[in-house]
């Protein structure tokens, strides 16, 4: 007899051989239906799997975090089953289980849209109800490449991998090449649904086939299918793509490039107000502006490093004149020459430069995302040059400034992340142990004293000096990185920046790189999916719509009002159509303005405005100024 240990410490004695299946039906026959499938010694199985010696046993329960992925990793197989019944023919690719459910790619002989996915999902339906055992057996690679001899893809797979004998899980006519585990039997699959099709090159690479990549997402129970459901439709209510065209944000066009923005009227004031608000916090802790050019000379790129490490992510250099040109990907290099212009003392130091600047990055075209992943954008940049002895100070400052800003803007679903080199690889970072070893320490200093929830990610560091991201999960389920603060040891050395210290002496300084906003593209994508594109008074484009009943006897006093509001700094729109009063009001609470204010006679007899707030029913009249003096407190408090 052999000894399991079960999760409570509590023991059994189980004859060898014996399936995990069965131990849990005789522990309890209830308990055993709940099993996904099991962790024996740590590892996951099958409950199929036979114990043939003494071990551990944890049963995984459907509801265990566990079992999602081998619940969708099933339902990825269950897919592909019914796609090769329904287009005998179609080759497979792979079908991984992923964050929210799973994706399978198939080279198939038909064209299939995202119409096609009822037809697929009613197949898997009826061998859900067929109950078809999964059976898990072990082949050498050569009887497995015999077995997918008609797939080409499932042979460069069994190619790869690193073991003579490959894993098969077979469920009547569908097999397939996996290491598992996978639940018992196709009838306890039942709460999925198939979301998308897409095209994706095979294995990644672009010089490989397209296929057809389906995506879907299983679950446990009913309840939980149509919750997860409820949350996708609202993150397409929230996806800035969407809002962006719908508020008047931003455009693209074929004809202009892919991934290159055009940002329209609402969507530039949008911009306006964030620059304004990032550059005057900015100015007020020391910060100098600058401006440099989106151009740069190869040259200057070779000096940097970047040439060398960053040159595929750039667009092609520009031949001009016996010259080298390219579009720069980042604006350290313009500040590093910047700073070398003039002769710096200690007493200068920490010198901030900062920019708002236009960055351009050769992004595939698959990876374009709206305006949170493009080919042009610009940076909330800033250099900080320090003295070695500053670096906790320097540091520390910059952490508080994140913070303010994401107090400022109310968020709070975020997460820092201390990356540090591997002291078991030293050799790919730039610099030497003792300065490694004390700007760590600092760092991770600093970020106790402020009481900052960080993990340190060891072996992430970036090879020049330790780094600080801050990774925001956004209101439809991405991490974004907005913010971050990277020690910079290698461009001082290699642009040979001094300054004069308190000897006299020539000394090198320290570059802190630092992004608060990141990438204002993709704040303002954040801040659409945060906000769902309501924005605050004080960053909304149009903060008060005008809508006079009838343009015969309301005009001139709501032109009077119009005047006053643009004399405030008010921004406000006039709707002067010859439309019907309520349809007013609807597109105006479409586009999301936070005020709108119906005039009247009332209005016009009595020198007053009538409002009503976005989202709200109640209609408040007061007087113009008491309007106005609460716009402007909105606007000035960031409301």
């Amino acid at each position: 007899m052999l000894k399991v240990e079960l999760k409570d410490g509590s023991k059994l004695d189980v004859e060898e051989g014996k399936l995990i299946i069965e131990v849990a039906k005789e522990l309890s026959p209830s308990l055993a239906k709940k099993c996904c499938v099991a962790k024996l010694n740590g590892k996951l199985v099958d409950l199929k799997t036979p114990i043939n010696e003494s071990a551990k046993l944890e049963l995984v329960m459907y509801s265990d975090s566990e079992a999602f992925e081998v619940l969708n990793h099933s339902c990825a197989h269950l897919m592909a089953q019914a796609v090769c019944r329904l287009y005998p023919g179609t080759r497979m690719g792979v079908g991984p289980a992923i964050e929210e459910g799973f994706y399978y790619d198939f080279s198939i002989p038909t064209a299939i849209t995202n119409e096609d996915l009822p037809k697929i999902e009613a197949e898997m339906k009826k061998i859900v109800k067929e109950n078809i055992a999964i059976n898990h057996y072990m082949l050498s690679k050569a009887d497995a490449k015999n077995k997918f001899k008609d797939d080409k893809f499932k042979c460069e797979l069994i190619d790869a991998i690193n073991d003579d004998m490959v894993g098969i899980y077979e469920q009547n006519d569908y097999a397939d090449v996996c290491r598992g585990p996978h639940v018992m039997s196709t009838g306890l699959i039942k709460n999925f649904k198939l979301l998308s099709c897409a095209g994706a090159y095979w294995r990644g690479d672009s010089k490989n086939e397209v296929l057809t990549r389906i995506y879907g997402t299983c679950w446990a129970t009913e309840e939980e299918l149509k919750n997860h459901l409820a949350v996708l439709e609202e993150r397409k209510a929230r996806d800035h793509r969407k809002l962006g065209k719908e508020l008047g944000i931003f455009m693209f066009d074929e004809l202009v490039g892919r991934g290159l923005p055009m940002w329209l009227p609402n969507g530039f004031i949008v911009r306006r107000k964030l620059q304004d608000y990032i550059m005057d916090k900015e100015y007020e802790l020391g910060y100098k502006h600058v401006m440099t050019p989106c151009l740069g000379n190869v040259e200057l790129y070779k000096t940097s490093g970047h040439w060398a490490h960053y040159k595929d992510d750039m667009f092609p250099k520009m031949d001009v004149d016996e010259e080298s040109y390219v579009l720069r990907p980042m604006n350290c290099p313009h500040h590093m020459v910047m700073y070398r212009s003039t002769l710096h003392s200690y007493r200068e130091l920490p010198l901030r430069i900062a920019e708002i600047a236009a960055d351009f990055r050769f992004e595939a075209s698959g990876a374009l995302t709206g305006i949170e992943r493009t080919r042009a954008f610009y940076q909330n940049d800033s250099h900080i040059f320090c003295t070695p002895s500053q670096i906790g100070d320097v540091f520390k400052e910059v952490t508080k400034l994140i913070l303010d800003v994401y107090n400022d803007f109310g968020f709070k679903n975020y997460k820092f992340r201390l990356s540090l080199r591997d002291p078991q690889d030293v050799e790919k970072y730039f610099g030497n142990d003792e300065l490694w070893e004390r700007s760590e320490s600092e760092l991770r200093q600093v970020l106790n004293e402020l009481g900052v929830d960080y993990y340190e990610a060891i072996g992430e560091a970036a090879f020049y000096g330790p780094k600080l991201d801050v990774q925001v999960r956004s209101a439809i389920g991405h991490d974004v990185t907005l913010s971050t603060i990277q020690l910079d040891y290698q461009l001082p050395e290699r642009f040979e920046l001094e300054y004069i210290d308190e000897k006299g002496q020539k000394a090198r300084p320290v570059v802190i790189h630092r992004a608060i906003l990141g990438s204002m593209d993709r704040f303002v994508a954040f801040l659409l999916e945060e906000t769902k594109g309501i924005f605050p008074v004080w960053l909304a484009p149009v903060q008060v719509k005008l809508i006079p009943v009838n343009l015969e006897f309301h005009k001139d006093y709501t032109d009077n009002l119009f005047a006053k509001f643009k004399k405030a700094k008010i921004r406000a729109e006039v709707d002067y159509r010859d439309e019907k009063l309520g349809y007013k009001i609807r597109e105006a609470q479409m586009k999301k303005i936070p005020y709108q204010l119906v005039i009247g006679d009332n209005e016009v007899k009595n020198g007053t405005v009538t409002y009503r707030k976005y989202g709200e029913q109640q209609q408040v009249t007061v007087s113009v100024e008491e309007f106005i003096d609460m716009i402007s407190k909105a606007e000035k408090e960031m409301k």
